[in-house]
């Protein structure tokens, strides 16, 4: 999973958490994560992987218009 074309390029992977369970082990993909740097979210049996060590933040509450994003 680390070497698709966007891991590659510090993007954004989403896989099926019973993927990464019956191909590699989810403690094994937990620790290779954090040896990397690297963050997931989960949600509904899935895991959206962040190949980068930049923050992550969790956006919730209201739809935010684009405008409002550049004030942040």
């Amino acid at each position: 999973m680390f070497s698709a074309k966007s891991a590659r390029e510090g993007g954004v992977v989403r896989r099926k958490i019973r993927d990464i369970e019956r191909y590699v082990g989810l403690d094994a993909f937990l620790e290779e994560l954090h040896r990397r740097g690297y963050h997931a979210v989960e949600n509904a049996g899935q895991l959206v992987i962040f190949c980068n060590q930049q923050p992550v933040r969790i956006m919730t509450g209201p739809i935010f218009s684009k405008r409002s994003i550049r004030n942040l």
